[in-house]
């Protein structure tokens, strides 16, 4: 670390106490993509009861997403749809697409954010669920993207012997789709971040 701002109260900082946060923040955006694989990481070893852990889970997605030809956002998203699953139990959904909010598109934002009620068209039922859930959502222009998501990508993804490429063949593109904020407070005031 180097410089530091001084002040005790945030009403009191100065634009050189800003000057020196905002250097700093640039370098710190740079290694998100490292936390949020060792974020991912965390999920390794966490089966939950599932056939697979939910780390291999992650990455069987985004590898069947990637061997089907979708763009770098789109298998960025798919290999993090589940990364809430460690601090939003409950809400994991929401987890991942505040994570993914600042650097994708609308249409995956919204895949992600909902992906939960979709993929549980494969599953409420068993919990005594309404598995049509989703249908409150027909006609969203996004409606038939997230069913596909979960259709091809996110409900088989729990093979035990299912193909299932390392983090590394995903670290490059996941770089590239944080190195770029495209929805962010910060954006304007710290180009430097972006």
């Amino acid at each position: 670390m180097s410089e530091r701002a001084t002040f005790s109260r945030m009403q009191d900082s100065t634009a050189d106490d800003w000057r020196k946060i905002a250097g700093e923040f640039a370098s710190f955006t740079r290694t998100l993509p490292d936390r949020l694989m060792a974020h991912l990481k965390l999920l390794e070893g966490d089966y939950g009861g599932f056939p697979v852990d939910r780390y291999t889970h992650s990455l069987q997605t985004a590898t069947r997403a990637l061997k089907d030809g979708r763009d770098d956002e789109y298998v960025v998203c798919a290999l993090l749809h589940d990364i809430g699953d460690t601090l939003g139990t409950y809400n994991h959904f929401d987890i991942a697409a505040a994570i993914l909010k600042p650097v994708v598109s609308d249409a995956n934002l919204w895949m992600i954010q909902h992906h939960g009620i979709f993929q549980g068209y494969y599953f409420f039922h068993h919990l005594g669920m309404d598995r049509d859930l989703r249908e409150q959502h027909r006609g969203h222009a996004h409606f038939e993207r997230t069913a596909e998501f979960c259709e091809l990508y996110d409900n088989p993804a729990f093979d035990a012997r299912g193909e299932t490429l390392p983090i590394a063949e995903f670290e490059p593109m996941l770089r590239r789709v944080f190195a770029e904020p495209r929805n962010s407070l910060y954006k304007a005031a710290m180009p430097a971040a972006a």
